[in-house]
């Protein structure tokens, strides 16, 4: 555990590497002793500060929630960051390479939620009846940490290494398609990149949903009509160089576009 003082440097020293483009050190190589409880306040705090400086939360994004991955990285559950109004991306506008220190793109599912949901008794029942609409979406993920050298509690601290959210035009119902079976090709360029199906996010992205609602509550989060929530990636990240032109097919529900200059 670390102590205020601490959270609050670390906290600073990540804000500072994301407007530098500056990557910093692991916070797990000089912090031996941070946990999971130090790394969500440090996500807090920055999140914390850039609410005060005028930005809005509209959503939640959920990491880590295939088994490779929590193999990966010696866990047994999803970590979750924050999406922010000034995070979002759009399709028609082509984003610079520059503002970022090692872009991938990850294919998501987004749930756009029409009432709050519980906290922790959520169930996938409540997740959805809450959800107004999925929608095609890329996660456009980042990390201030150099060169991608990431511990759990490294990503945590870093939004889940969440840089930004593009979503596509269509908006399906969960009453009109079946949400643990959603196919999705990811092309750049035009040329095939990688394919993967939503079943890769803990077997059902619904349950990613309710974990999410269930796990943020205890921080003193809810997840609120309106909001919008990442559950998790089909497929493994793609790193995204400058010219990279980015589209990601699902079946049933139709495509998402990300390009970068």
């Amino acid at each position: 555990m670390l102590s205020d003082e601490v959270r609050a440097q670390l906290a600073a020293d990540l804000a500072e590497a994301e407007r530098s483009r500056v990557p910093m050190t692991p916070l797990t190589d000089g912090n031996p002793n941070i946990d999971v409880v130090d790394a969500y306040e440090i996500q807090l705090i920055n999140i914390r500060q850039r609410v005060a400086e005028g930005a809005r939360i509209v959503g939640h994004k959920v990491g880590l929630s295939s088994k490779a991955m929590q193999d990966m990285m010696g866990v047994d559950e999803p970590d979750y960051g924050h999406l922010l109004d000034d995070m979002q991306v759009f399709e028609d506008r082509p984003i610079k390479s520059s503002n970022y220190l090692y872009p991938r793109v990850e294919v998501e599912l987004a749930f756009i939620l029409s009432d709050d949901l519980p906290g922790a008794g959520c169930t996938e029942e409540d997740v959805l009846a809450a959800t107004a609409a999925l929608a095609p979406a890329i996660e456009l993920i980042d990390t201030r940490i150099t060169n991608w050298q990431i511990k759990l509690c490294d990503t945590i601290a870093d939004n889940a290494s969440s840089a930004g959210w593009v979503l596509g035009d269509a908006r399906v119902s969960p009453k009109d398609i079946d949400v643990s079976n959603i196919d999705a090709v990811l092309t750049n360029r035009g040329e095939f990149v990688a394919q993967g199906n939503s079943e890769a996010v803990l077997g059902n992205p619904v349950t990613a949903v309710a974990w999410l609602a269930r796990k943020v509550e205890s921080f003193g989060v809810r997840l609120e009509a309106g909001d919008i929530v990442l559950p998790g990636a089909f497929m493994r990240a793609i790193d995204a160089p400058p010219g990279s032109d980015f589209v990601a097919e699902f079946t049933g529900l139709g495509s998402v576009h990300l390009s970068f200059e």
